[in-house]
């Protein structure tokens, strides 16, 4: 009489299965690297962008009282790095390379004048107009003229970009461009054109209404 011996299936150890999906994860990883460097790959599977952006809605109306007298444009490159305490930056760790571009207006707030600060003589040929100063308003980042040069990735970091809603953000690098530009309109002179200009209109406007004489001040 035969006797039949079963064979158990032998089961897979824990770090075998660990090993595994990390080696089905780097070979997605490496794939999508392939075809985002490789010409021409993209292309062979039609891909299609489609705008499905529902219409602008209109929020709220301000009225604006300030005359915009100069407008500056800035560049810089900013340099961000972010480093972890005990782990390789091969493994660990961003260093990005951004150029960002934008603009600062200067502008003069007409509408806090009051009663007191514009005088006229009786004969009308001489007016007196003391406006407060200029102010700098919020840089704007222009995305046509702003780019990331260059991005380095630890692989943490490539991976976490697989499951992340946002990957490859660039959120950091843009706030440190707008603060830095902020910074250097401080430092550029931007308040005082503004105020030149200013003049140079309100002289030019009240002289073309018949007046000879136009004197502006700025400040309390």
């Amino acid at each position: 009489m035969k006797t039949s011996i079963r064979r158990i299936p032998r089961r897979m150890p824990g770090w075998a299965k660990v090993l595994t999906a990390l080696g089905l994860v780097l070979v997605v990883l490496f794939a999508g690297i392939r075809l985002a460097v490789l010409p021409g790959l993209k292309d062979l599977f039609g891909t299609e962008t489609q705008d499905r952006s529902g219409p602008a809605l209109l929020k709220s109306i301000q009225d604006m009282s300030r005359y915009d007298a100069a407008s500056g444009n800035f560049q810089v490159v900013v340099d961000l790095e972010k480093d972890a305490k005990y782990l390789p930056d091969a493994l660990h760790g961003t260093r990005t390379l951004y150029v960002g571009a934008g603009t600062v207006e200067a502008y003069v707030d007409l509408g806090k004048m009051g009663e007191n600060d514009v005088t006229v003589d009786k004969d009308r040929t001489s007016a007196t107009l003391r406006l407060p100063h200029a102010q700098l308003g919020k840089p704007a980042l222009d995305p046509d003229r702003s780019y990331a040069v260059s991005k380095q990735r630890g692989l943490l970091d490539r991976l976490g970009d697989l499951f992340s809603d946002n990957p490859n953000g660039e959120q950091a690098v843009q706030k440190l461009a707008v603060r830095h530009i902020g910074d250097a309109a401080k430092d550029s002179g931007l308040t005082t054109r503004a105020e030149t200009n200013t003049t140079d209109m309100l002289e030019g406007l009240l002289g073309s209404l018949g007046f000879k004489e136009v004197h502006v001040s700025y400040g309390t």
